[in-house]
């Protein structure tokens, strides 16, 4: 449960970004300090994230909760599979 206490002190942080395509972006750049992944994200994208996360030395935390409630969590009315924090 601590990685959603750390989750939504940075929801409130200007260096939180949202979205498959924006943090796999950030992602390939280096640009990400750490990832958090829904618990019913698809498989295909925790893989990409395994990979670049590996080479970019960024942590990738699998939270418990599924897409719905992630998007609930960032107050935002739609699901969220991926989010992630800048350096």
């Amino acid at each position: 449960m601590e990685a959603l206490t750390e989750l939504r002190k940075h929801v409130q942080s200007s260096k939180f970004v949202i979205g498959t395509s924006e943090v796999m972006k950030l992602l390939k750049h280096n640009k990400l300090a750490r990832i958090f992944a829904a618990s019913n994200c698809p498989a295909s994208i925790k893989d990409g994230l395994k990979h670049y996360g590996a080479m970019a030395d960024c942590e990738i935390v699998e939270l418990e909760i599924p897409n719905d409630e992630l998007g609930v969590m960032c107050k935002k009315p739609f699901s969220i599979s991926v989010a992630g924090v800048l350096r």
